[in-house]
């Protein structure tokens, strides 16, 4: 999901793995390039179980581990296509209230946010514009990841962490996009999905498992199982903007 909570001159490259966790968990892993004019927030909605607690997600840091995903690329026999990046932006905040507890998570720092009307404790460049979320009712229920960001232009190191899951059958990408508060009904993706151990019959699949190419698997922090292969998916151009669900 493109959502920023200030304005966006370019965002490229978005990567995403998932993979199941112990006990219904999910673990996903987010990285991509972006240019910003100052620092912002990125939001991505999680489904999580109605009323998670505040601990619910544990963030996980892969700043040794900036190349995870181009690591995960060389398991895969053909070159990943050029993407093309997006101008977005975003409108500016609404003011500050009691606050969410806020997590060190290498270059940046990451709050869970249980509900939508969490986000009025959060500090005001995590917020989105007042009646954003009520145009997408498919998230009255989720949880919310939130990543505080740098300003320039930037390759974000991956941003990983693992979260219960409300349905544990099911992987979840987040791929929906906001842009100026408003939810389009098509939107422009440049994205390369990955997961691990789940029914992918359709997507490319490596011919070794992952621990044969990954060159700091003990850096990934469990996030990738090393005995299984790893499952990918491009989605470069203009698709319905929805989010993915293996």
């Amino acid at each position: 999901m493109c959502c920023f909570s200030q304005p966006v001159d370019y965002v490229a490259g978005t990567n995403i793995f998932a993979r199941p966790a112990k006990a219904g968990d999910q673990y996903l892993v987010y990285s991509m390039t972006l240019k910003a004019g100052s620092d912002l927030a990125m939001i991505l909605p999680i489904p999580t179980p109605k009323a998670s607690q505040e601990d619910a997600v544990t963030f996980i840091n892969l700043e040794k581990y900036p190349d995870f995903f181009d690591d995960m690329r060389t398991g895969f026999p053909e070159p990943r296509p050029a993407g093309r990046g997006n101008s977005l932006g975003a409108p500016k905040p609404q003011a500050a209230a009691p606050k969410l507890k806020v997590i060190e998570v290498g270059s940046f720092v990451a709050s869970f946010v249980p509900t939508v009307k969490d986000f009025a404790r959060l500090d005001e460049q995590f917020k989105l514009p007042d009646g954003t979320w009520g145009k997408l009712p498919q998230y009255k229920d989720y949880g919310f990841a939130v990543f505080k960001l740098k300003k320039g232009e930037q390759k974000v190191h991956p941003m990983a962490f693992q979260f219960p899951r409300a349905d544990a059958k099911r992987l979840f990408f987040p791929t929906v996009h906001i842009h100026d508060g408003k939810v389009h009904e098509r939107a422009k993706f440049d994205h390369a999905l990955y997961c691990q151990d789940v029914d992918t019959r359709w997507w490319e699949e490596t011919p070794r498992p992952a621990g044969m190419f990954l060159t700091k698997l003990d850096q990934a922090k469990g996030v990738v199982n090393p005995k299984g292969h790893v499952y990918r998916k491009h989605m470069v151009g203009t698709y319905k903007n929805e989010d993915v669900w293996v």
